[in-house]
C-alpha cells in the first residue's frame, strides 16, 4: 500500500510507503526528487573486518544498477545520522551474489548516505552498488538493508573482495563464531624458559576451539589455533584477512580475562596472561572503516 500525495508521482509514492520500515507514517510530502547528476563522497575503503560484518549480518548480498532515486525529507527520516541524507533507490538488479532469497529484476530500498560538502544529497543514478540487506517477505521487489548504509561502491576490487568473503564464510570448513575465553592455563617445562600455554575458547556453535603458545629456550614463540577437540601443537597462526583470523582478532577481548584462569599460583598466571598478550600482538588489529 502507498501512501500518494499531490505532485509525487510513482517514485514519490513508493518512497514514502518505504519510510515504515524506518518507522514514519505517511501523510504529508516527504520526499524530493533528484535532478542533476553530482559526485558521490570519497569514503574510506572497506577493510576485510567491514565486508565480513556485512555479510553475517544479510540474507543476500546484491550487485545492483540505480535507476532512479528520491530523497527522504528529514521529519521522516527516523534515526538519520547528523551530515546523512536518506535516499529512496529504485535500483536493475544486475547478480545475486549470495543468499536464496527470490528478488526481482527491480528492486528498491532506503539508504543513508553522507552529504556532499555544499549540505545536498548526492546523486546515484547510473551507479552500481553491493547491497547487504534481508528481503521483504511476499514482497520480492523490495529490500531492507542490513543497517542504514549497507551498500559499497562496486569497484572492482571490492566486488573481488566481496565475493571472496561470500566463498570463505560459505565453506562447510568455515570456523564457528568466538563468544569468549573458557579456560586458560599455562605449564612450565623442564628447562628454564620452556612453557606452554593453553587457551579454550567458548563459540556460538558449541564446536571448541583451543589456542596454544610454545616457548622453548633460545627460540622464538609459536602459537597456533585448533579448530577442533584436539590440542593440536603443530597447529599454525591463522592468515591475516581470513575467516580464522576475523574471528579471533575482531572478537577476542583485548585482556585475558582474570575468571579465566585455572592455575592460581603467580608464574601460571603471568605466562599465561603474556602469552595472551603475545597472540593478540601477533593478530594485530581489526580494522573497521564503516560506523
Amino acid at each position: 500500500m502507498y501512501c500518494l500525495n499531490r505532485g509525487g508521482g510513482y517514485l514519490r509514492s513508493r518512497a514514502l510507503a518505504a519510510t515504515l520500515l524506518f518507522g514514519a507514517t505517511c501523510g504529508i510530502p516527504g520526499v524530493t526528487y533528484a535532478q542533476n547528476a553530482s559526485p558521490v563522497p570519497v569514503a574510506a575503503e572497506a577493510t576485510y573486518a567491514d565486508i565480513a560484518d556485512l555479510v553475517q549480518a544479510s540474507g543476500l548480498v546484491a550487485l545492483v544498477n540505480v535507476k532512479k532515486q528520491a530523497v527522504v525529507e528529514p521529519a521522516r527520516a527516523q534515526g538519520l545520522a547528523p551530515g546523512h541524507v536518506r535516499l529512496y533507490l529504485e535500483t536493475q538488479t544486475e547478480a545475486l551474489l549470495s543468499g536464496r532469497a527470490a528478488i526481482g529484476e527491480s528492486i528498491a530500498y532506503l539508504v543513508d548516505v553522507p552529504l556532499l560538502p555544499n549540505g545536498k544529497a548526492p546523486k546515484l543514478k547510473k551507479q552500481r552498488f553491493i547491497v547487504f540487506a534481508q528481503p521483504v517477505p511476499g514482497r520480492p521487489g523490495e529490500l531492507q538493508l542490513a543497517d542504514p548504509s549497507a551498500q559499497l561502491a562496486a569497484t572492482p576490487e571490492t566486488e573481488q573482495k566481496v565475493r571472496a568473503v561470500i566463498a570463505q564464510f560459505a565453506s562447510p570448513d568455515a570456523p564457528p563464531k568466538v563468544t569468549g575465553i573458557r579456560e586458560a592455563m599455562s605449564v612450565a617445562g623442564n628447562l628454564a624458559g620452556e612453557s606452554e600455554t593453553q587457551l579454550f575458547l567458548d563459540t556460538q556453535t558449541g564446536v571448541p576451539v583451543s589456542l596454544s603458545v610454545v616457548r622453548r629456550p633460545g627460540m622464538q614463540p609459536e602459537w597456533g589455533v585448533s579448530w577442533s577437540e584436539i590440542v593440536d601443537q603443530s597447529a599454525r597462526a591463522p592468515q591475516v584477512d581470513t575467516v580464522e583470523w576475523y574471528r579471533l582478532a575482531c572478537f577476542l577481548p583485548y585482556r585475558l580475562p582474570a575468571n579465566a584462569l585455572l592455575q592460581n599460583d603467580g608464574p601460571s598466571r603471568n605466562r599465561a596472561d603474556a602469552d595472551y598478550r603475545f597472540i593478540m600482538e601477533q593478530l594485530g588489529a581489526c580494522p573497521r572503516n564503516r560506523g
